[in-house]
C-alpha cells in the first residue's frame, strides 16, 4: 500500500504521529497488550485511539472504505473488524486498563499536563439502551428515570486537563467510586502529606463515609458543596455579626468547626460564604472541608474551577465518553482508555497548532482537520511523505511539521516510528 500511494481525506490524523512519539503512546499500548513491536495487538489497539480521535463508533471494514491511509496510520494493510477488537478488549481486566491510566499518567505529568495543585471529581453519566435489568437513575424529579453507564473523571483544574476515571454500572454510587477514582490520582500525582492536593465536588459528594475517608486515608483534601435549603439558610442567618469577615462589598465569609449530626465524619471545617448588601438581601453557601485552610482562597478561586470539569464533558465527550456500548466493564474501560490516549496527544497538537483550532471542540477538530484535509502519502528512502492541500493555517503547521525528523531529533526524540517499521515521517503542505 505505502509502495502504491494513497489519496484520501484523513491523512491530517497523521499530525497526530509526532504527538505519539512526543507523548511514548508506542510504549502504553505494547504493554497494555503485553505484546512485542512486531505484533498486531498493539496496532489494533492503536486504530482504537485513532477511530477516538475521529470521533466516530467504529471505522471497521463493513461501514466504511479502507484504502484512504487510516489503515496505514496503525502500521496495518486492513482496517480490524470488530470481532478482533473485541477480542483484544476482552482479553484485558479493568486492572489492565486502569494500569494504562497510571502509565500514560505519569507521562503526561513528566510533560508538565498536569499540575496537581487543585483537582475537580464529577460523575458523567450516558444514558445506556442495554437489555440487562439495572438500576434507573434520575436526573432531576421532572425526569423519567432511564438505565444508564457512569463514568467518574477525576480532571486538573489549572490545566483542564483529564488525570484518571473509573466507570460503572447505575448502581453505583458516588460515595463507592470516589476512593478508587482517588487511588488512581495519587498514583499519578505522587501525593505526599506535606502536599496535599485540594478536591473540589458539588453536593452529590456530601457523603459522611466519604470526607471521613478523604481525611484519614488519602493524601488528599475535600472541599464539598453542603445541600442548600430553607433550613440552611435559617440557620446560617441566626450566625452572630461578628462571625463574618467582609472581604470586599457584598462578600464576606465564616469560617467554624462542624460536625455532622446523624453520621459521623469525623472533625471537619464548614466555610460560610455570604452574599448581598443589606440583611434581608443576605444569601448564605456552606462548604465542608477536611482542612482548615484559606476560605477567601478556597471559595473564590479553588472552588469556582469545579465548572470546569463540566466544560471538559462538552468539549470532549464525543471522544468516546458520550456512549454506552457493551455493560462489560472491562471492555469498556479498555475502549475508553484509548479515548484517553486520544485526547492526550490531541492536547499536545493544540497547544501547538494555537488558536483557532486549540478552542475547537473534539468533533469540530476532527471533522475539519482529522478527515476534513486532502492529502496524498508517498515513500521516499526511509522517510514516509505526506502532503496536505489546501490546509488553513498551512504557514503555522510549516513551522512545526516540515523537516520533521530534525525538529524531533532536536527534542532527542527518536523520528523513527516503531509501529511503522522504522520509517521516519514528513509533511509538505501546499
Amino acid at each position: 500500500l505505502l509502495a502504491d500511494r494513497t489519496s484520501g481525506n484523513m491523512l491530517g490524523l497523521w499530525l497526530l504521529v509526532p504527538e505519539h512519539l512526543r507523548l511514548g503512546t508506542w510504549d502504553v499500548v505494547c504493554r497494555w497488550t503485553q505484546q512485542q513491536t512486531e505484533c498486531v495487538q498493539p496496532r489494533l489497539a492503536l486504530q482504537l485511539v485513532h477511530e477516538s480521535a475521529l470521533c466516530v463508533t467504529g471505522i471497521r471494514q463493513s461501514r466504511h472504505l479502507s484504502q484512504r491511509g487510516f489503515e496505514l496510520l496503525n502500521g496495518l494493510p486492513f482496517v480490524a473488524s470488530d470481532i478482533a477488537m473485541h477480542d483484544l478488549l476482552e482479553a484485558h481486566s479493568v486492572q489492565d486498563a486502569q494500569a494504562l491510566q497510571v502509565h500514560l499518567g505519569l507521562l503526561r505529568r513528566a510533560r508538565g499536563h498536569f499540575l496537581g495543585e487543585t483537582l475537580a471529581i464529577d460523575p458523567h453519566r450516558i444514558p445506556s439502551y442495554s437489555k440487562r435489568l439495572m438500576r434507573r437513575y434520575r436526573q432531576d424529579k421532572g425526569s423519567k428515570p432511564i438505565k444508564v453507564s457512569q463514568v467518574f473523571f477525576c480532571l486538573d483544574t489549572d490545566t483542564k486537563q483529564p488525570v484518571c476515571f473509573t466507570i460503572g454500572s447505575s448502581a453505583l454510587s458516588v460515595a463507592q467510586a470516589s476512593p478508587g477514582l482517588l487511588h488512581l490520582a495519587s498514583d499519578i500525582l505522587n501525593c505526599s502529606a506535606q502536599r496535599k492536593p485540594l478536591v473540589v465536588a458539588d453536593t452529590e459528594h456530601y457523603v459522611a463515609e466519604l470526607l471521613h475517608h478523604v481525611k484519614t486515608e488519602t493524601l488528599f483534601d475535600l472541599l464539598v458543596l453542603m445541600p442548600k435549603g430553607p433550613a440552611q439558610q435559617i440557620e446560617l442567618r441566626d450566625l452572630e455579626e461578628n462571625r463574618f469577615t467582609t472581604r470586599w462589598a457584598g462578600f464576606a465569609t465564616a469560617k467554624r468547626p462542624y460536625q455532622m449530626k446523624v453520621r459521623q465524619s469525623g472533625p471537619l471545617v464548614q466555610y460560610i460564604q455570604r452574599s448581598g448588601q443589606k440583611p434581608k438581601e443576605y444569601d448564605f453557601k456552606a462548604f465542608l472541608s477536611t482542612r482548615d485552610g484559606d476560605e477567601v482562597e478556597d471559595l473564590t478561586r479553588a472552588y469556582p474551577q469545579r465548572w470546569h470539569v463540566e466544560e471538559f464533558f462538552n468539549a470532549h465527550q464525543a471522544l468516546g465518553w458520550n456512549r454506552a456500548g457493551t455493560m462489560n466493564l472491562n471492555i469498556r474501560y479498555g475502549q475508553m482508555s484509548m479515548a484517553l490516549i486520544a485526547q492526550a496527544a490531541i492536547h499536545q497538537f493544540r497547544q501547538r497548532v494555537g488558536n483557532p483550532w486549540s478552542e475547537w471542540d473534539a468533533k469540530h477538530l476532527a471533522d475539519a482537520v482529522f478527515r476534513g484535509i486532502d492529502g496524498d502519502l508517498r515513500v521516499s528512502g526511509d522517510t514516509i511523505l505526506v502532503t496536505l492541500y489546501n490546509v488553513p493555517a498551512a504557514e503555522r503547521l510549516r513551522r512545526h511539521y516540515e523537516d520533521l525528523p530534525a525538529r524531533l531529533r532536536a527534542e532527542q526524540i527518536d523520528p523513527h516510528i516503531p509501529w511503522l517499521y522504522g520509517y521516519k515521517l514528513d509533511f509538505r503542505f501546499k
